[in-house]
């Protein structure tokens, strides 16, 4: 008898060592998913109080509980969770008493990094209302349609975007809009000021009554993304969907006593969702940076003794791209969170920075699906966990690039791709995995979603991303489809290009492309155009026009005339060949033209050019 028991007892010993040698992820994947559960079934507890448990709920307990404890960090300023607490009270006030806005109604932030964004978005959410998060970059059209879809009544911008306010002020005024300054006086006839109103009221706390119609399908947040539309869209982020924070802020192991780094700007899903409301969650610190510095990065992390980074692929890039220092591992820097990282540039940042814990991921701020690298395995956004995929049925399916289009069987349905090879990825939208769609976009948000996909009735998101598995179950980004590319962090959606590069008097026919640059992440903006008859190029004028309407991101660094444009049978423009062929002169034979910001125009493309840039001496 006692024989037989030490072998059960071995037996029980040896078991997690050999399941840990057969599936060495096994008990990883576990946790995770359980993680995952514990979340979810929180996050359904919390949706069926009344009134619901929000983040906003956790902000204010971390306020009773360490009111102290310092919340946000700024240049030299520190603001304490009461502090942040109090001011937030009074912006709710002064929403409601000063400009008559109640819950359910939306306002428009239009404006940088800096702490009065994250108190007027706690404001916001006491009040009930929803914070559109408009991108400081955009101007002219593309804002006013920003603005425009989200069906906000008020548009409170940064007084450093002036010239930019007024340049929609009269459309906006036309709309009977009220716009205000996040300052004290305003010098613009037609646009109040909003920091003294804020300072005349209490700083009580606010009744819950005024959000007590505040659910969890409510929208908390419109975040800007660009889609194959060309203009942005307002991805609709509900407090049900803020509770996808906290998993992945658990998963990757930041605690209270963190200080969360964010120089990324807070219109990004990536800072204020899983850094503000992240560090929120966790109750930590958060540092507040206006813009990114490569050169300033590493200091900061030393003066504010940073813990948490979070990033875009490039952001790891440009510090790699720094000369070298003797206190490059002089940091307290552990974890890293973020998106679009290259594997080369993975290795490279750990080799000199340190052994910083990367947790790469896969989102999208509208999407049903997401993935994160809770192995750390160097260039994979994920993995499958098939206890996941019980509850959000994701698949890689067949996609054609050249055509740019689904590729279907002969009945009519998606052909799931084998492991090793690159598909579309989807997810269907059920209960458990919804779509909430864009905010006064019924069209693009139908364009979003695949019907009929393995049977009929069946409805899917469709990413519009490329990936692919591996056969030990990793997930690698690959590539976007369609009309729609990222670079410097950024998408471009190149129908919104095109429409402003067809506006220049001398352009017939215009088609706008991503091209990949050695060295950098992403795709740079290109366009191929055809000239008017009896009309020369003038780079000049193209410039003056790109400056004006375009962000820097989305300007096209590279001009290739044509003589015709080709395009498919369905009329869309043929792009395959001309990604492929690029901006390289010699083999490019048709006149060629790049962006040369000093000289402030488009100048000739030359082999000179084109050398530098590959060898990394001219700079993009």
């Amino acid at each position: 008898m006692l024989p037989a028991i030490c072998s059960v007892l071995a037996g029980l010993v040896l078991l997690p060592l050999l399941v840990n040698l057969c599936c060495p992820y096994f008990f990883q994947d576990i946790g995770v998913f359980l993680r995952a559960v514990g979340v979810a079934l929180r996050a359904r507890s919390y949706g069926q109080r009344r009134p619901v448990h929000t983040l906003l709920r956790v902000f204010i307990e971390k306020a009773r509980q360490t009111p102290h404890k310092p919340f946000l960090l700024f240049r030299d300023e520190t603001l304490t969770y009461a502090q942040v607490d109090r001011r937030s009270n009074q912006v709710a006030r002064a929403l409601r008493d000063r400009l008559g806005l109640r819950q359910g109604d939306c306002v428009a932030i239009f404006m940088g990094n800096e702490p009065a964004y994250v108190w007027l978005g706690l404001g916001l959410a006491k009040l009930g209302c929803t914070m559109a998060c408009l991108n400081y970059n955009i101007r002219a059209k593309s804002l006013l349609h920003c603005f425009q879809c989200c069906g906000a009544k008020v548009l409170l911008a940064a007084p450093e975007l002036q010239a930019a306010v007024e340049e929609v002020l009269p459309s906006l005024k036309k709309d009977n809009v009220s716009i205000y300054y996040v300052s004290r006086t305003s010098n613009t006839e037609g646009v109040d000021s909003f920091l003294d109103k804020v300072d005349e009221v209490s700083t009580e706390p606010i009744p819950e009554s005024w959000r007590s119609e505040v659910t969890f399908s409510t929208p908390a947040l419109y975040i800007y993304t660009s889609g194959t539309t060309g203009l942005p869209k307002a991805a609709v982020v509900n407090h049900h969907r803020l509770w996808s924070v906290p998993f992945f802020i658990n998963i990757s192991g930041i605690k209270e006593n963190d200080v969360i780094y964010i120089t990324l700007p807070l219109y990004h899903a990536a800072a204020l969702m899983f850094g503000v409301y992240g560090c929120i969650f966790k109750g930590a610190t958060l540092v507040l940076r206006t813009k990114f510095s490569a050169s300033q990065f590493w200091d900061d992390c030393r003066k504010y003794s940073v813990t948490v980074i979070l990033y875009i692929g490039e952001l790891l890039r440009y510090l790699c791209n720094t000369p070298q220092k003797p206190n490059d591992r002089d940091h307290k820097v552990r974890v890293a969170v973020g998106s679009g990282l290259r594997g080369d540039v993975w290795r490279e940042f750990i080799t000199r920075f340190g052994n910083i814990n990367i947790y790469e991921c896969y989102a999208a701020v509208e999407g049903n699906i997401g993935f994160l690298n809770y192995t750390r395995k160097i260039g994979a956004v994920g993995r499958v966990n098939y206890l996941q995929r019980k509850w959000a049925a994701y698949e890689l399916i067949k996609y054609d690039v050249k055509k740019d289009e689904l590729v279907r069987d002969g009945n009519g349905y998606c052909i799931r791709v084998p492991k090793g090879e690159v598909g579309l990825l989807v997810c269907e939208i059920t209960q458990l995995t919804p779509f909430s769609g864009y905010a006064g976009a019924k069209t693009q948000t139908e364009k979003k979603k695949l019907r009929d996909v393995f049977k009929k009735g069946d409805v899917y998101f469709n990413t519009g991303d490329l990936l692919m598995i591996d056969h030990e179950n990793f997930i690698y980004f690959h590539d976007r489809v369609g009309d729609t590319f990222r670079w410097k962090g950024e998408n471009v959606a190149t129908t919104e290009v095109a429409d402003i590069l067809g506006l220049v008097d001398f352009i017939q026919e215009v088609n706008v492309y991503g091209v990949p640059v050695p060295g950098h992440e992403g795709r740079i903006s290109m366009a191929s155009i055809k000239l008017k008859e009896d009309h020369e190029f003038d780079g000049q004028k193209l410039f003056r026009q790109i400056a004006d309407y375009l962000p820097s991101y989305a300007r096209p660094r590279f001009i290739r005339i044509q003589d015709n444009i080709e395009t498919t049978g369905t009329f869309k423009h043929r792009k395959v060949t001309l990604v492929e062929e690029g901006f390289d002169p010699a083999v490019v034979k048709d006149a060629l033209y790049f962006l040369d910001d000093k000289a402030n125009m488009y100048v000739p493309m030359t082999e000179d050019i084109y050398n530098a840039l590959s060898d990394k001496r001219l700079k993009l």
